[in-house]
């Protein structure tokens, strides 16, 4: 299975989750395609200590879980976010302790919280980017997507993907993800 290389691009507080963040994930090479991924507030909060590199004055989880692994003599090679299913993605770590690739599964904010600890490669599974990601240059034909006063309303890809280009411009993760997945179910439809 394929899998793409991509970096932490942004952090943003959830509009419309209470407590919860988005993290976007940037393709590094390719198509520059963008994942985002919704955490909890603790996760975010150790992933934007990590990512300004502002230390605490007592261990946080994460960091006694890196001091746990660093005393066995092993290293975190990889996360890797392998499956999403309706919006919860599922990721493993992948450990080597010089001898073998040790696989343990976990969740998607503690996966991205120790990758930017451990600084870490961060893979998401091919098919993953494909329906979940964020992609600005497919063209697709206008068909209907909501109905007002027994007239459709007719949005096309193009504006759609405007309306997403804005709101990334804008860090607003949120309304991002939700006008990714509008653009793909319209884009399904159209393949059937």
């Amino acid at each position: 299975m394929k899998k793409v290389l991509v970096s932490i691009l942004g952090l943003s507080y959830s509009q419309t989750q209470n407590g919860a963040y988005a993290v976007v994930l940037a393709e590094t090479k390719g198509k520059k395609r963008k994942l985002p991924i919704i955490v909890n507030a603790n996760d975010a909060q150790a992933i934007a200590l990590k990512l300004e590199g502002i230390k605490t004055q007592r261990p946080m989880t994460h960091d006694l879980f890196k001091s746990f692994v660093d005393a066995f003599n092993a290293d975190l090679v990889e996360v890797y976010i392998y499956s999403v299913v309706e919006g919860l993605f599922y990721s493993k770590l992948i450990f080597n302790n010089g001898l073998d690739d040790i696989a343990v599964e976990c969740s998607i904010g503690d996966a991205l919280s120790l990758a930017t600890l451990f600084q870490s490669p961060i893979y998401v599974a091919e098919f993953v980017m494909t329906s979940a990601g964020i992609t600005m240059d497919d063209e697709i034909e206008v068909i209907e997507i909501e109905e007002q006063e027994d007239k459709p309303k007719k949005t096309s890809v193009e504006e759609l993907e405007t309306m997403l280009n804005r709101a990334l411009s804008d860090e607003d993760y949120e309304v991002a993800a939700q006008l990714r997945d509008k653009i793909n179910k319209m884009k399904q439809a159209v393949k059937k």
